[in-house]
């Protein structure tokens, strides 16, 4: 049967080493996706991702690729109206892009502040919420929280705020698709060598951290037979 894996923020970090995973992955008994969906921002990241998993496709996995901004809510259903017509049906679903800029909460913008919830929690809520209505039937949400969603930060007010919501969206979303045999887990990394660490902490060291395909090494056994026995609505992954 052919399953079909969506990823969000598909251009570097988790989303993209998820990507990676999936393409190279050719045991039958871990949930083997045929068809990978890529969503990411354009930027020379993201050509130059595209450029080597085109490269590095050794079961010829079908790659549909999309250049979008998911903070954008109107391009957002646009893209959602043009995956259904062009893909069809999404098993797998992974809500990674994410979003942030750590400032004192006096120094927030409250529309930098709306920039953060669109991206780190409506998004993943469109996607899931839309790609419902137009009758799709998940095998698997996995959305990507993060521990200081646990625990709020000082100086990172509006990205806490957004993956605390986030959260406790899964918890919901876990209970309610649950009778349509829909699992929903959200991951919550510990520090994790991305580009968006970087903005939260600019002066750590990467390679003393948990590196994305950590992260995505998780997502891949959530997709296969053995992480239906995985009964969490927030995994936390750290090192």
């Amino acid at each position: 049967m052919t399953k079909t894996l969506l990823v969000t923020g598909a251009s570097r970090g988790i989303g993209l080493e998820t990507v990676r995973r999936f393409l190279q992955e050719t045991s039958p008994d871990k949930g083997t996706v045929s068809r990978i969906v890529l969503v990411a921002r354009d930027s020379q990241d993201y050509s130059d991702a595209l450029a080597e998993l085109e490269a590095n496709n050794p079961r010829e996995i079908e790659l549909f690729t999309y250049r979008a901004d998911v903070g954008d809510r109107d391009g957002l259903l646009e893209l959602i109206d043009c995956i259904v017509e062009e893909v069809g049906n999404v098993d797998f679903l992974v809500n990674n892009a994410g979003y942030t800029n750590p400032v004192a909460l006096q120094q927030v913008d409250f529309a930098d502040f709306e920039r953060t919830m669109s991206v780190n929690l409506y998004a993943p809520f469109t996607l899931v919420q839309e790609l419902l209505r137009r009758g799709n039937h998940f095998d698997l949400i996995v959305n990507i929280a993060s521990t200081a969603g646990i625990t709020g930060r000082s100086g990172w007010l509006t990205y806490s705020a957004s993956k605390a919501a986030l959260i406790n969206m899964s918890e919901v979303m876990r209970e309610e698709l649950a009778i349509y045999g829909t699992r929903v887990v959200c991951i919550s990394p510990g520090r994790t060598a991305t580009a968006l660490r970087r903005v939260l902490a600019p002066t750590e060291d990467p390679t003393t951290i948990m590196q994305p395909g950590d992260v995505a090494a998780v997502i891949e056994m959530l997709a296969s037979p053995v992480g239906k026995f995985v009964d969490s609505a927030n995994l936390v992954v750290r090192r």
